[in-house]
């Protein structure tokens, strides 16, 4: 019996260590997405820059995939945020234009409660239902009353700002000129100014995130500010990048604190040893604004706001050890909508089970299991612009002039308008364009139109002269 008894407990033993091993062999991959903001799509190294000093980011892209033909979903940060967090056109649920308050009217949402719809999932609730531990550190810009907060829409941690910019230094939390949306928010409610450079402080709070899950799977969504306006560029580097001026300079070292603030996170992986269980990627919320920032979309025509490949191309790198091959690019055009069903695959979820998504999980083509086009048309509409790509066919659609036809892959500067030559099919993608718009919701936030209120005075002056 003894025998026996000795004999089931080594079985048992054994049974708990293969569990133990394949459990551990089969974790939950960490997810980190490290997501710039109105970067110029040639202002980093990886991406050509001979001005900009990014040898972190290049690094990152050499340890990974770049992708060369990498969209965001909308020319601006508003609705590109809504897009990539749902994995769905956010012109399918009305979150067509950037959510300012103060900028719209003759809205169905106005001020504070311009937002992402509460009933739409994020895709940090997917990754919690997945079993992951989520932080959202920088900017939120996706509503700022309560109900839009990120720790009720998916994010168990939360160090950052609800609106859509802010300074890279300390506000005083008493000047009434400092909306409350711009004020720096620990989890829900708690405001206290940093008291460094905003963009090392976010770098050093995901730092502490990532160690405090370093025994479970974790999201990191890392929505730096940076290098978004104002230029305040770190006072450390005021006298680095002579050779440029005015706010090239200033945007240039702006670059080099995002750099450093990405390669911290990354060393921290590597600290922990977690490098080689995280996917990881690198991105842009929009083109960047060549005003504002002077920031460079060279070779692409267009900034942001603008349907032109400036304005919605952005870089992108994905690293993922020992799933990914290194040193290697993909030139077909994948969608910000991709980031959610690629993270919940990763994590070992059904993107398939999810309704309504229009991304798809990037993986199987980046590592060649997959052929052919992710994605055959991608759309693109604010207001009554709309814009399509199928194929390698561009068509743009103005209110005020003529449709505009490219052939992207072998003209991406789009210089050769090439409509007049090819009128039946301007005419077959305008059709399909506007029966995608057919299945879209009405924009929640409508641009201000100042003649339809001047209208409306002129009316009710008349009405009061003649009753």
């Amino acid at each position: 019996m003894d025998s026996v008894m000795k004999s089931i407990r080594i079985f048992a033993i054994l049974i708990v260590c293969v569990v133990s091993s394949v459990a551990f062999g089969a974790r939950q991959p960490n997810i980190v997405l490290l997501f710039s903001d109105d970067a110029g799509y040639a202002d980093f190294g990886f991406n050509g820059s001979h001005h900009f000093k990014t040898p972190r980011l290049d690094q990152l892209a050499a340890s990974g995939v770049k992708l060369n033909q990498f969209y965001m979903s909308a020319a601006v940060c508003g609705p590109s945020r809504a897009g990539l967090l749902t994995g769905m056109y956010q012109q399918r649920f009305g979150f067509e234009e950037n959510n300012v308050p103060g900028y719209m009217s003759h809205s169905a949402a106005t001020g504070d409660d311009m937002g992402l719809p509460v009933e739409i999932p994020t895709l940090g609730n997917h990754l919690q239902n997945l079993g992951y531990r989520t932080g959202i550190f920088g900017k939120w810009h996706q509503g700022n009353a309560d109900r839009y907060h990120p720790t009720k829409r998916g994010f168990d941690e939360f160090v950052g700002f609800r609106g859509g910019a802010r300074s890279y230094f300390d506000y005083d939390p008493a000047d009434p000129k400092v909306a409350k949306s711009d004020l720096l928010e620990f989890g829900f409610g708690e405001y206290r100014e940093p008291g460094t450079y905003m963009t090392d402080f976010l770098a050093e709070q995901a730092c502490a995130f990532i160690e405090r899950n370093r025994a479970r799977p974790f999201f990191a969504y890392v929505a730096f500010n940076a290098v978004h306006t104002p230029m305040n560029p770190d006072p450390k580097d005021a006298a680095l990048f002579p050779e440029l001026e005015g706010k090239r300079r200033q945007m240039s070292q702006m670059t080099l604190s995002l750099d450093r603030a990405v390669g911290r996170i990354v060393d921290q992986l590597n600290k922990l040893g977690l490098a080689d269980n995280t996917l990881i990627v690198f991105t842009n919320d929009n083109g960047g604004p060549t005003d504002a920032s002077s920031a460079s979309n060279w070779p692409l025509s267009g900034c942001k706001a603008t349907h032109l490949e400036g304005g919605i191309r952005v870089p992108g790198i994905v690293v993922w050890p020992g799933k990914l091959a290194a040193d290697a690019a993909y030139d077909k055009p994948l969608s910000s909508l991709d980031l959610l069903p690629t993270f919940v695959e990763a994590g070992g979820g059904d993107a398939s089970a999810i309704q309504g998504l229009d991304g798809v999980d990037m993986l199987p083509y980046l590592t060649g299991e997959k052929a052919g086009r992710p994605h055959q048309t991608l759309y693109w509409k604010k207001e009554n612009r709309g814009t399509i790509r199928d194929g390698d066919w561009k068509m743009m659609r103005f209110p005020d002039r003529p449709a505009e036809l490219y052939h992207i892959e072998n003209d991406p500067s789009e210089q050769h308008n090439l409509a007049t030559k090819n009128p039946r099919l301007v005419r077959e993608l305008y059709k399909k364009l506007f029966a995608w718009e057919c299945t879209l919701e009405r924009p929640l936030f409508m641009m201000k139109r100042l003649y339809e209120e001047k209208a409306a005075v002129r009316f009710d002056q008349y009405r009061q002269q003649y009753p």
